[in-house]
């Protein structure tokens, strides 16, 4: 077995797209980023680039890089998939956790789960997101940025 730990912030900023998950969620902010800005999927792809021990997701999708420049998350999920099967690792599970004040995303999850359990290949039972709020406190409580919490398990095919 192998266990990754991800984590990701991305400043929330009018006139960009609200993508979390692979789901455009309808709000007047989005996520700054030079891909989509997904959020959670880059924290549950630093999980697993962290459990494979291949570095993080600037080494491998570099902001530098324009072929990078809006692209889908999802997109970049599918690579981190190949790098799995060529390592002889599947995904056990993954557990995440969005920490945002606004807006609420209960609505979406389930579309969430479903988009990146199709990607990796697995049953969406195996992925759980929730999301919490701080309250009101730091730059999640006053909505300046979304941050995401994400383990995951890896395990020999």
């Amino acid at each position: 077995m192998r266990i990754g730990v991800g984590y990701d912030v991305h400043a929330m900023v009018e006139g960009r797209r609200l993508v979390l998950g692979g789901v455009d969620i309808p709000f007047q902010r989005g996520l700054l980023g030079h891909s989509d800005a997904d959020v959670l999927v880059h924290s549950i792809i630093d999980a697993l680039l962290g459990a494979m021990a291949l570095g993080d997701i600037g080494q491998h999708f570099p902001d530098t890089d324009p072929k990078y420049k809006d692209i889908s998350s999802l997109r970049l999920l599918e690579t981190v998939k190949e790098k799995l099967k060529i390592n002889g690792l599947k995904v056990g599970n993954i557990d995440a956790s969005l920490v945002m004040e606004k807006p609420k995303i209960s609505p979406y999850i389930m579309k969430m789960r479903k988009n990146i359990s199709s990607v990796l290949g697995i049953d969406i039972s195996r992925v759980n997101i929730k999301a919490t709020t701080t309250e009101g406190l730091g730059f999640t409580g006053t909505g300046e940025g979304v941050a995401c919490y994400s383990v995951v398990l890896l395990t020999t095919q």
